[in-house]
């Protein structure tokens, strides 16, 4: 396995619309592979997901996992998910504002409106079809990597620039312990 080198912003390939894997690929050995090596550079730079654009793979593959994320220390524990070409459905009208960071936009966070429930449908890394809903943080965290697929950062998603915050800035006047509701 191997650590792979994440997109920054600016970079090309976040900005467009990644192509769906077919499932014909999905058991070989290097789309394996890949889906490992996702899994641990998740994993070593301690995020909550990961989409292959953000390490340069123009696919709909997502990977997500929270374990004790220093990051996201408020956060529930997500086991590890590895979603290929997801759709997801929202489930509600009803909208949560959280802090959002991105391993492809370093030591920014911003205050973003995600719908607080999703219906996720989509193959694993077996290739088998899953289907799942998802509710709060990990709602929020399938929406940001799957906005990812659609070559959409947190940044356009946000309603107000003016909460985009430098990570040490926003630990120091802005870090609140639960999302509000949006209006």
């Amino acid at each position: 396995m191997a650590i792979l080198k994440i997109a920054q912003m600016g970079h090309p390939i976040l900005r467009a619309v990644a192509a769906p894997v077919d499932p014909a690929e999905i058991l070989e050995p290097g789309f394996q592979e890949l889906l490992n090596d996702m899994v641990e550079t998740l994993r070593d730079y301690d995020g909550a997901g990961l989409a292959a654009p953000q390490v340069r793979e123009g696919i709909q593959v997502v990977a997500i996992e929270v374990r004790h994320n220093r990051r996201y220390p408020e956060a529930p524990t997500i086991p590890l998910t590895i979603l290929i070409n997801p759709q997801v459905t929202t489930l509600t009208d009803e909208r949560v504002a959280g802090w959002e960071g991105c391993l492809s936009l370093p030591k920014l966070r911003g205050l973003v409106g995600r719908h607080r429930a999703v219906e996720v449908e989509a193959l694993d890394r077996n290739g088998r079809p899953v289907r799942f809903c998802a509710e709060g943080f990990f709602a929020t965290v399938v929406q940001h990597e799957v906005d990812h697929l659609r070559g959409i950062l947190f940044v356009d998603r946000m309603d107000d620039l003016r909460t985009l915050a430098f990570l040490s800035e926003w630990e120091r006047y802005w870090q609140t312990p639960a999302p509000t509701p949006c209006s």
